[in-house]
């Protein structure tokens, strides 16, 4: 064979043998190409939301659900049948203004009707709506992310304003509140009182901020004396969960310091007070006095069966409970009442609203107090106390709190650091930013 020849063969199969390659590497790309084009699946509600054109809006006032439907293409018979189909299980009255809904559409209809309709009363619970099949509801929540964070602080003004300073949520005052309702009056905090608190925050979709969730373990240190707080569940098949000290005994009382939160004391008991309204005449107080703004709830102190809720005289506005044999309290000056002779109440229970009924001078709530059918001032009684951990479950609690009481004696107070107060904060804003420890 010619040397040309030869060459010229040589050369042609060098040439395809390269186009093959070229090729198979151009198919390679394109299926890496093809593969990261591949859409992501949106789920959300239990749908995949690739499947379908997604309305979102807001209820707007005036706004029903009928009428909803109605601009998204349904027609009047339909809806009937649906909201027929639903009444038993979602009440189509309770959507609520500036609340959030999502209709799910078909995507190869051309008048892109809804197939179904979720409702978001809140940002973790949802109500789904669908339509198929005469209509079913469907209600879930979404995932939520619990992620613990730590604070600590000296009162300077307001325990509000303390963790205000530290960015961090007001609520986190009021479930500390909450927790030491039965030990500490935080209006009469003083300057000084210092606190530590461990809490977690909910998140949705691990980046969308949903509040606060509990207060997992506390210590505040009021006038000197320490007063440490754990979250304890004793009872697992109930779900009964309340707040113990160091030494397993239950703060919670059988009456609560203050029918208001918040508020501050304007007048004590006092059988000897001179009463500027009735010209500065000695007239026995047999009540004390909590100033608060008009529309403060006033909360039931105790547990007990409302006796009376009336309007009269000087009393205006006003509510009495009898919690049993010994104790009975009294709410006067209210706005508003909340609840009515015979209902049940619990410690805590909103049972109506400060104002200036009757004879007052200023807003403020008149708390009375009666044991054994007598007047007597609160603030003097030995008060029962609820029940301490059983010892069957005193191990198991003592246990289970060494670890946190140990992270709580751990955390600093500002003024322990030898940084400014401003650095401090820095740093512990970036401690619990990193702060991902699955809660107890």
């Amino acid at each position: 064979m010619p040397k040309n020849v030869a060459a010229f063969l040589l050369m042609a199969m060098i040439a395809l043998v390269s186009c093959k390659n070229e090729k198979k590497e151009v198919e390679e790309v394109s299926a890496v190409e093809t593969e990261e084009l591949k859409p992501i699946e949106l789920k959300e509600f239990g749908y995949n939301l690739n499947h379908y054109l997604v309305v979102r809006d807001t209820i707007k006032a005036g706004d029903s659900f009928g009428e909803i439907l109605q601009r998204n293409n349904i027609g009047y018979p339909e809806i009937y049948n649906i909201v027929e189909g639903v009444k038993d299980s979602f009440n189509i009255a309770s959507l609520q203004v500036g609340k959030p809904y999502t209709l799910l559409c078909d995507k190869e209809d051309s008048l892109q009707t809804p197939k179904c309709f979720i409702y978001q009363p809140n940002s973790i619970d949802y109500v789904v709506v669908d339509f198929a099949d005469s209509a079913k509801v469907k209600k879930g929540k979404k995932e939520v992310k619990l992620v613990e964070r730590e604070a600590s602080g000296v009162i300077n003004g307001s325990l509000y304003q303390t963790l205000q300073d530290q960015g961090l949520s007001p609520i986190v005052a009021y479930k500390m509140s909450d927790v030491y309702a039965w030990t500490i009056d935080f209006f009469r905090i003083q300057k000084g009182d210092r606190f530590k608190v461990i809490f977690t925050e909910k998140y949705i979709d691990d980046s969308i901020y949903a509040g606060i969730d509990k207060i997992q373990a506390a210590y505040f240190e009021h006038k000197g004396e320490p007063i440490y707080s754990f979250r304890f569940e004793t009872d697992s098949t109930k779900h009964i969960v309340d707040y113990f000290d160091e030494t397993a005994k239950n703060l919670r009382r059988a009456f609560l310091k203050a029918p208001v939160q918040f508020s501050r004391i304007s007048s004590r008991y006092n059988l000897n007070r001179r009463i500027a309204y009735y010209g500065n005449k000695i007239r026995p107080h047999k009540g004390t006095d909590f100033a608060a703004p008009v529309g403060t709830p006033i909360l039931s102190t105790a547990n007990g069966t409302v006796v009376e809720s009336t309007r009269r005289g000087g009393n205006g506005n006003y509510v009495k409970v009898k919690h049993n044999g010994t104790y009975t309290t009294q709410y006067l000056h209210m706005k508003k009442r909340k609840v009515r002779v015979g209902d049940y109440v619990k410690q805590g229970d909103i049972i109506g609203w400060v104002g200036m009924t009757g004879n007052t001078s200023g807003p403020h709530v008149c708390y009375r107090f009666w044991k054994n059918g007598r007047q007597v001032d609160p603030f003097k009684q030995d008060l029962p106390k609820a029940e301490p951990i059983g010892d069957s479950l005193k191990v198991k609690y003592l246990a289970h709190i060494e670890p946190i009481k140990a992270q709580l004696d751990g955390m600093p107070f500002p003024s322990d650091k030898t940084t400014n107060e401003e650095e401090y904060i820095t740093e512990l804003n970036q401690k619990n930013a990193i702060s991902d420890r699955k809660p107890n």
